[in-house]
C-alpha cells in the first residue's frame, strides 16, 4: 500500500504493509524511507496541520497522536494523503547527481557559479497573515464553476478587495475577465480598456487588486499536485504584475469526502518571493511537451535543492499556504457577472432595481457586476467612479444620476 506524505517539502510516497499497520510503524517506516526522525515528526489527516507555527498549535492536531491506533480506523488507504509537520533540516531525495566542474572537471561560466548560488528552499511564513472571502463573492463564483461549468473547464478571475495593515487580505469582489478555459489550461483574454474601468470602479469602492482565483478542473483531480507547472507559471506572472507583496492566489477544486461525495474546496497560498524572483529573471521553461510531469516545474539552468543541482523542482517548492476565513462585506453580488454566457440587458437591470426598491437607491447600486455593466454598456464610464464613491461613503446618490439608470432601466 502507498500513502502520499505531504510536508514543507512537497509530496513524497511512503511504502507500508497495508491499512492495518499502526501510526507508530508508519512513523518507523517514514523515519526510514524520508530520513525524519521519529520524535520529529508530528501526523495528520487534516492539512491544516502545515499552517502550525508554534509548538501549541501542534497540540490541536489529535487524531494521529495515538501509536498502537490502525490506519484502518482513519480510512487511510492505498493512495490517501497523510499530513506532516517537522522542524529539523533533511536533505530531500531525488535530483540529479552533481557533475564535478573547476579544476577537476568543465570550466565554470558566469551563469554556472550564479546558478550554484540560487538555491530553492520552502518558505515558512506568508506576506500576508490570511485571506478573508466576502461569503456572498465567494458563492457567486463557486456556484458557477460547479453549477454551470462541472468543472469540466477552468475559469479565472481577478479577486479586489482591501489590505491591513497586519496583512490581512479581504476580498470583497471577483472579477472574471474575457477568457478561454480549457480542461488543463487557462487563457485570460485580457482586455486593458476593460481592466481599467474595472480598477477605477474598484478605486472609488475604496478597494484595489489583491489577488488571483482560479480553478482546476476534475480530470486534474487525478493528478499529484497542488498547482500544475502552467499555473505556478501563470501565477508567477501575475503575481509579479501586481507589485504587491500580499498577493495571494486561490484554486478552487472538487475534492472527494468520506462519503464518497464531492465538495468544493478553496485553497489560499502566496507564490514564494523566490518563484517571483525566478520568474522575473526568466528562469522557468515556459514550453511543455506531453510527457513533462505537471507537478514540476522545469528550470532553463540548474538550481539546487535539498543540496542536489537540478532542473526541475516540484511545484509545491513555490507554494506558501495562507490561513482562509470569511467575512460579509457591503457589497452585494446579485448582479450577472460579467463575461459569462448570461449576458445582462436593460431588462436584468429594471428586474434588479424592482426587486430591491424598498432600499435607498445607493444599495440597490452596491454591486461591482452592476456599477462595471453601466460603465460598460452605456457610455457611463467617466461617471460610475464617482457612483462607486456614493456605495463606499453610503452617502446619497445625485438625482440626476439615479433618474438617468432609472431612465435606462424602463428603456427595456
Amino acid at each position: 500500500m502507498l500513502l502520499r506524505i505531504r510536508s514543507r517539502d512537497g509530496l513524497e510516497r511512503v511504502q507500508v504493509g497495508g491499512p492495518h499497520v499502526s501510526i507508530s510503524q508508519l512513523k518507523a517506516l517514514i523515519e526510514s524511507q524520508l530520513q525524519i526522525p521519529i520524535h520529529n515528526q508530528t501526523l495528520s489527516t487534516d492539512r491544516n496541520l502545515l499552517l502550525a507555527k508554534t509548538p501549541a498549535d501542534l497540540l490541536r492536531f489529535t487524531d494521529m497522536s495515538d501509536p498502537s491506533r490502525p490506519l484502518s480506523s482513519l480510512n487511510l488507504s492505498h493512495g490517501s494523503v497523510v499530513f506532516l509537520y517537522y522542524q529539523s533540516e533533511r536533505t530531500v531525495r531525488g535530483g540529479a547527481p552533481v557533475c564535478p566542474a573547476g579544476s577537476f572537471g568543465r570550466k565554470m561560466t558566469m551563469d554556472d557559479l550564479i546558478a550554484k548560488q540560487t538555491r530553492i528552499t520552502r518558505q515558512e511564513s506568508p506576506h500576508c497573515d490570511s485571506v478573508s472571502f466576502d461569503r456572498d463573492s465567494a458563492n457567486a463564483f463557486q456556484r458557477y464553476v460547479n453549477e454551470t461549468l462541472a468543472f469540466a473547464v477552468k475559469r479565472g478571475g481577478f479577486m479586489y478587495g482591501t489590505v491591513s495593515e497586519e496583512g490581512r487580505v479581504e476580498v470583497d469582489f471577483i472579477y472574471e475577465p474575457p477568457q478561454q478555459g480549457m480542461e488543463d489550461d487557462l487563457i485570460l483574454l485580457r482586455d486593458p480598456e476593460e481592466e481599467k474601468l474595472v480598477d477605477a470602479i474598484a478605486a472609488g469602492l475604496g478597494r484595489k487588486r489583491v489577488g488571483f482565483i482560479f480553478t482546476q478542473t476534475i480530470m486534474q483531480d487525478k493528478k499529484d499536485y497542488n498547482f500544475s507547472n502552467k499555473e505556478v507559471l501563470q501565477a508567477a506572472e501575475l503575481h509579479a504584475e501586481s507589485g504587491l507583496k500580499e498577493w495571494v492566489t486561490v484554486v478552487v477544486k472538487l475534492e472527494a469526502n468520506e462519503d464518497g461525495d464531492a465538495d468544493v474546496h478553496f485553497e489560499a497560498f502566496q507564490m514564494s518571493d523566490m518563484c517571483v524572483k525566478l520568474f522575473k529573471e526568466g528562469w522557468f521553461v515556459t514550453v511543455f511537451g506531453e510527457d513533462d510531469d505537471p507537478k514540476l516545474s522545469k528550470m532553463k539552468k540548474e538550481v539546487v535543492v535539498g543540496g542536489k543541482d537540478v532542473k526541475e523542482v516540484d511545484n509545491d517548492f513555490f507554494l506558501v499556504v495562507v490561513k482562509i476565513i470569511d467575512h460579509q462585506g457591503p457589497l452585494s453580488s446579485t448582479f450577472p457577472i460579467e463575461n459569462r454566457n448570461n449576458l445582462a440587458t436593460m431588462r436584468t437591470l429594471k428586474n434588479h432595481l424592482d426587486r430591491t426598491k424598498s432600499l435607498p437607491f445607493v444599495k440597490r447600486i452596491a454591486d461591482f457586476h452592476l456599477l462595471l455593466f453601466l460603465a460598460m454598456s452605456h457610455g457611463l464610464g467617466s461617471d460610475v467612479p464617482a457612483l462607486a464613491e456614493c456605495v463606499s461613503t453610503e452617502t446619497a446618490v445625485p438625482e440626476g444620476y439615479q433618474l438617468l439608470i432609472e431612465s435606462m432601466a424602463n428603456t427595456s
